[in-house]
């Protein structure tokens, strides 16, 4: 790239160093105007505290006082904050930003400030000696500096020992954050388990909703898999069927967030609690997708089969006009570890309805997906629909099975096979159950059931 037609020219860095000297000129001419600032930015205690955002409140920019904050420097800290009612100061940092300026026809430097509290600080990162002395020396733990107050950190870094000693000095447990949370939607790690406690027992309410997302406690333990939250949640009466925004339940969250195979143990039970606690498996969520919708298009088989055993229904559409069939279909090819054949297979034998053909190309790759679907029908159309979806290697893998599907196109299907298809008609959603009361042999009924054989008839 030539010099000319770099981003920044020789006459744009110009502009940006005008840009920043002015905006210097500018901090110091503030600075000047403010007299009442000291380089510690410390009023002494004789001097009345107003709230953050008045004129006369203080501002620390002191590098060696952040550093003491930020490192728990407690010998250090007790020399600075002495003074009753010292600690109510709020700390500033500033960063400096390339931002558009409209007027000036370029990018420039422009400062942006942001400010906390020294309780903030020391409380996220768990200095317990720190935040005692900070509230011997007057700082109000319900100061909402930054957006928050310092429970809403010690709870977020699960510090414990700190959130409780906020507590004992009157620490609002309700209090909300900027963006509307209250602490004990900020207990997202199984380490918050003990700050979660000790917030009910001072009196958060269990069922206190983000005033933006509507979103409960239970909600965010729910999709964050939390499992001793949840029992506990629950235990003093949350909700398990409370809505967020979106329309979803706890139910839903859990479903949703349960697509990573390694965790689907512990999001199981999760909405196995949420199901006892009288949890709604039918309930639509986002977009319509309901809790059996989540767990077959992140392929968990055992969750899909607990959803139906709580009445989840099998044929119900989302918005797009999905069912849990067509959701497990798109995603045969992202959990091949995960046995989706037999999640095709169990809505199958819960009465799940055959999608159509465009809906063969998503499971073509997935020789026994595409058996058990294919059996599923009482005639097979030509291979246009699917067999471009199947990669060289898969279809020499399986040439065998992927031939036999293509002699049967568009041909008559065995007697055998209209047998199966008559039986599977007649009893509809519970063939998983009626065709093994029939007293059939194992190895008819296995058949009845879509048992994958290798080869189509």
């Amino acid at each position: 790239m030539s010099r000319n037609t770099f981003p920044f020219t020789d006459t744009t860095l110009r502009a940006l160093q005008q840009q920043r000297e002015q905006l210097e000129r500018e901090d110091r001419r503030r600075a000047v105007s403010r007299q009442c600032l000291t380089r510690m930015a410390i009023l002494p205690s004789s001097r009345s505290f107003r709230p953050p955002g008045s004129r006369s409140q203080q501002y620390c920019r002191d590098a060696a006082i952040h550093n003491a904050l930020y490192t728990g420097d407690g010998e250090r800290l007790r020399a600075i904050f002495k003074e009753d009612r010292s600690a109510e100061v709020l700390v500033e940092t500033v960063t400096e930003e390339l931002q558009w300026n409209q007027e000036m026809g370029l990018w420039a430097l422009s400062p942006k400030k942001s400010h906390t509290s020294p309780l903030r600080i020391t409380a996220s990162r768990g200095y317990l000696d720190c935040v005692r002395h900070l509230l011997s020396r007057g700082a109000d733990p319900n100061s909402s500096v930054g957006g928050r107050v310092a429970l809403h950190d010690s709870c977020e870094a699960h510090h414990t020992e700190c959130s409780r000693l906020l507590l004992s000095r009157g620490a609002e447990p309700n209090l909300k954050s900027e963006d509307g949370q209250a602490p004990l939607h900020l207990c997202i790690t199984p380490e918050s388990l003990g700050c979660a406690q000790l917030l009910l027992d001072h009196g958060a309410l269990v069922n206190l909703p983000c005033q933006y997302t509507r979103a409960t406690p239970l909600h965010v333990a729910s999709a964050r898999g939390l499992e001793e939250h949840v029992a506990l949640y629950l235990s003093l009466g949350a909700d398990p069927c409370a809505r967020n925004r979106e329309g979803e339940t706890p139910l839903n969250s859990a479903c949703a967030a349960s697509d990573c195979p390694q965790h689907f143990g512990r999001y199981y039970r999760v909405a196995d609690m949420l199901l006892r606690a009288g949890g709604n498996a039918i309930t639509p969520g986002k977009k319509g997708h309901g809790p059996l919708h989540n767990a077959s298009s992140n392929c968990h088989l055992r969750l899909a089969q607990l959803l139906l055993d709580h009445g989840a229904s099998v044929n119900v559409r989302n918005s797009a006009g999905y069912t849990p069939l067509d959701c497990a279909l798109q995603m045969c090819a992202e959990y091949p570890e995960c046995q989706p054949q037999q999640l095709v297979r169990l809505l199958l034998n819960h009465g799940a309805v055959s999608p159509t053909a465009k809906m063969w190309r998503f499971c073509a790759a997935s020789p026994q997906t595409f058996e058990i679907l294919l059996n599923s029908y009482d005639r097979i159309p030509s291979g246009d629909a699917w067999i471009e979806a199947v990669p060289p290697e898969i279809w020499n893998d399986h040439q065998t099975f992927y031939e036999s599907v293509l002699n049967c196109s568009n041909q008559p299907r065995p007697l055998q096979h209209l047998a199966r298809c008559a039986l599977r008609n007649l009893y509809g959603s519970q063939c998983h159950g009626k065709l093994k009361q029939l007293g059939l042999p194992p190895a008819l009924t296995t058949y009845l059931l879509l048992q994958p054989e290798g080869i189509v008839h």
